[in-house]
């Protein structure tokens, strides 16, 4: 959840020590309008911002709904000087998040249109500060959030298996995490995800292997009975989604949701 620290912080170093800029009076209306397609969301932020700073946010559409160039997000009224002074903030925050939005609503219907049951997760590789209103965008937009910190699963990832080799740092991790706690393992060879398994991953993270040798470890993780999930995560693209899709994962992890999604155009209108 945002706090009114988060948003003090946010408009104290866009407003700065003497904003002469924004000194307008009277009251005035406002509103947030798309400048081209995607998938909306942060509009929560959005509306905590100017809640903040006394404005009435007058309507709202939904994180998640798909608009085009000159649909309206958001409306408010209030003070002109608040108002001016909440827009950029508010603006850019939900630009962001709508972009993450928008390429994942793409990663989402590229995996469906192969396979209805995969999931598309983000990763945390977020921006610091940022998390929840990233993670968000992910997940009014049909993506899966993956954990949200450390505390929500256990990774087991190359620099572990290079220090305990694979069992051992299975081993140690199970020992010390929550029966609550699933473990996620990383493998980088299909003959791994099954020897993962079997010695207690929850899920096994097949890491960047290319879609042949992800369909053989899935099929070799199959083969072996095992009940643990199958992730596929290591530079997967929206244009390369519909390739994993096809291999059986149950889960595609892409970092780029939130690392490198472009920010959707938007604009603020006063008056």
């Amino acid at each position: 959840m945002l706090t009114d620290s988060d948003i003090e912080r946010w408009l104290r170093e866009d407003v700065g020590h003497h904003d002469v800029t924004n000194d307008v009076p009277g009251e005035t209306t406002g509103r947030l309008l798309a400048t081209e397609s995607g998938v909306a969301a942060g509009l929560d932020a959005a509306t905590t911002v100017f809640d903040y700073l006394d404005v009435t946010v007058r309507e709202r559409i939904e994180d998640g709904t798909a608009v085009e160039s000159g649909d309206v997000l958001l409306a408010v009224e209030g003070p002109a000087r608040a108002i001016l002074r909440g827009e950029r903030v508010a603006v850019n925050v939900a630009g962001h998040a709508s972009g993450i939005a928008t390429k994942t609503d793409a990663a989402v219907a590229a995996a469906r249109a192969v396979d209805d049951e995969v999931r598309v997760a983000a990763t945390r590789k977020t921006t610091p500060g940022l998390r929840g209103v990233e993670k968000r965008a992910v997940a009014a937009a049909g993506g899966d959030t993956h954990r949200l910190d450390l505390s929500h699963m256990v990774m087991v990832k190359d620099n572990h298996v290079a220090e305990l080799g694979l069992d051992g740092a299975i081993e140690q991790f199970r020992e010390r995490a929550s029966f609550a706690t699933r473990l996620d393992v990383e493998v980088e060879t299909p003959e791994d995800a099954p020897r993962a398994a079997a010695a207690g991953a929850d899920v096994v993270l097949l890491d960047n292997m290319p879609p042949g040798e992800t369909r053989e470890a899935v099929a070799l993780l199959r083969e072996s009975d095992a009940t643990a999930l199958a992730e596929a995560s290591g530079g997967i693209t929206v244009e390369t989604v519909p390739d994993y899709a096809a291999t059986g994962v149950d889960v595609i992890s892409m970092g780029s949701l939130t690392h490198s999604a472009p920010t959707l155009d938007l604009s603020f209108r006063t008056g």
